[in-house]
């Protein structure tokens, strides 16, 4: 059984994230692959003390590449889950404040 610590594993720092922050309220998280919308809403409720209006959920795929000095050699990136979570109008994390 997981912790409400175990559940978000990282915030996802991207362009299209800072602008999900900013215009409308929402923040992505790296989750944990057996979490679901109840345990992400719960987590983020509890660790941030906001209000979760809405939680989507995406099953990010592993996906190949090739090394960049070696053609031949082929790297595997794992799957992982991701989840978006819009708050309440009024409602900031403030741990995502500093980081545009």
């Amino acid at each position: 059984m997981t912790t409400i610590h175990d559940v978000l594993r990282r915030p996802l720092i991207t362009e299209k994230s800072n602008y999900q922050t900013g215009n409308l309220n929402q923040y992505v998280f790296e989750v944990s692959l057996d979490a679901n919308k109840v345990m992400i809403k719960e987590a983020v409720e509890t660790l941030f003390d906001v209000d979760v209006v809405r939680v989507n959920v995406i099953n990010v795929p592993p996906k190949r590449s090739r090394r960049w000095r070696n053609r031949r050699v082929m790297v595997r990136r794992s799957a992982y889950k991701k989840a978006i979570v819009t708050l309440a109008p009024g409602n900031r994390i403030e741990a995502f404040e500093g980081v545009r």
